[in-house]
């Protein structure tokens, strides 16, 4: 059996031992660890290499929305599942927006943290019940990009390779990759010249001055 690497993020102690009590009774999921701040998370992001990050958003020091971006610079296929108690559409947008995969209520049942995890494995969003009450249809049937996503989109639009993209960006071309990856899945797009069509056709062109 596989089983899935887990840290808990929340600088409060009594809901990150609670979530780590829950997740320990499932045998396919190790709790590698639970830590009190994005900054430490990043700090021992390599040695603890987890699969799945369940993130506060809000934490002292570096939250949990810029968290998400400066580990998915640096391990771009973690999954990171952004813990709240706000399900306003404004904070569950914005946090797919960063990069997170999934978002879920500090009060969902427990087998819902479980579901959550088992989804975003699979490499597939999620939303818990109370979150997709309020998205609406539109937002809630597309995956967004998040901001580096975008710019990977504007430097292939442009016609540059992955070594000029990583140059550019200062990323691994392993990053560029699988940050290409994800674009396509999200756009529903195969090629290279849909990529550039999309670009063209939604506006992440205008005003960059490439002549395609």
């Amino acid at each position: 059996m596989t089983c899935t690497r887990v840290v808990v993020v929340d600088d409060h102690p009594m809901v990150a031992e609670g979530i780590e009590a829950i997740l320990e009774s499932y045998d396919d999921i190790s709790v590698a660890a639970t830590l009190s701040d994005g900054q430490t998370m990043i700090d021992r992001l390599e040695e603890l290499a987890p699969d799945v990050i369940l993130m506060d958003l809000n934490m002292p020091g570096l939250g949990g929305l810029s968290a998400t971006e400066m580990i998915l610079e640096r391990a771009p296929e973690t999954r990171i599942l952004i813990l709240s108690m706000h399900d306003t559409p404004e904070y569950i947008q914005t946090a797919l927006s960063h990069g997170a995969l999934g978002y879920i209520l500090k009060d969902v049942p427990t087998e819902e943290i479980k579901r959550a995890i088992d989804t975003v494995m699979r490499g597939e969003r999620y939303l818990c019940t109370g979150a997709e009450g309020a998205l609406s249809p539109a937002v809630q049937s597309r995956e967004q990009l998040t901001n580096r996503e975008q710019m990977v989109l504007l430097q292939l639009a442009q016609g540059r390779s992955n070594k000029e993209v990583a140059l550019t960006l200062d990323i691994s071309v392993r990053t560029v990759e699988t940050h290409r990856k994800n674009i396509k899945r999200k756009l529903g797009i195969s090629s290279t010249a849909g990529l550039t069509r999309y670009a063209m056709e939604h506006g992440v062109l205008q005003g960059t001055g490439a002549n395609l």
